[in-house]
């Protein structure tokens, strides 16, 4: 497998973590987006909309963080990162979909880009766009966790699963918008027991190759 991808991107961190958690090799293709390399014929070529993640197996190449991620629960079932419970992975599945649907799409570098260039805005107001948004999902996030009566260290249970995958590279973001996490501590607890397992710190934004 292939994965293109950007170091900093939130949905290729996501991706990697669960790359890593299905034992999965891949090699690491780079995709600048600092020098619009996403916005190139080459990568458009291997997919139209220029967004990375992309993964390509084989002839297949995939796209959309979220269709890749369930492809791979489907198509390496074991570890699997969704509970077995129907009821359970349409909980876990929410909490994904609070950073997925709610807080990344309108943080991400076209967004940000569209408010720097077409409404004047500063870094300042960047900060505070992003943090108005990954406040929000954050607080209901917070709120899912405390009312699990049932969850052990993770987001949800014991283990890992794709919720963690998901939260993870948005508490990066956060951090890098400048946001105050010392109000969500249950999500900080969360993110100490990711970040004290190799296949979290190894998909690590820093760590990656094309990382500066």
């Amino acid at each position: 497998m292939k994965l293109y991808n950007f170091f900093r991107s939130g949905t290729s961190h996501r991706l990697r973590i669960v790359l890593n958690l299905k034992g999965l090799s891949y090699d690491y293709m780079a995709v600048d987006l600092r020098k619009n390399e996403h916005l190139g014929a080459a990568f458009k070529a291997l997919n139209p909309q220029g967004l990375v993640p992309a993964l390509v197996d084989g002839d297949r190449v995939l796209t959309q963080s979220v269709a890749i991620i369930e492809w791979l629960e489907e198509r390496y079932p074991m570890p699997a990162l969704l509970p077995a419970d129907v009821n359970d992975r349409a909980h876990v599945r929410a909490l994904a979909a609070i950073v997925g649907c709610d807080i990344h799409p309108v943080n991400n570098k076209r967004i940000l880009d569209t408010l720097r260039a077409g409404f004047g805005a500063d870094d300042a107001a960047i900060n505070q766009w992003c943090g108005k948004w990954i406040g929000d999902g954050f607080d209901s996030y917070e709120a899912l966790l405390a009312a699990d009566t049932r969850r052990a260290d993770f987001s949800f249970g014991n283990m890992p699963t794709i919720a963690d995958a998901y939260l993870i590279p948005q508490i990066e973001s956060a951090r890098r918008f400048k946001v105050d996490l010392n109000r969500w501590p249950l999500i900080m607890a969360v993110e100490a027991k990711c970040n004290a397992l190799d296949v979290f710190r190894l998909a690590a934004p820093m760590v990656q190759p094309d990382a500066t």
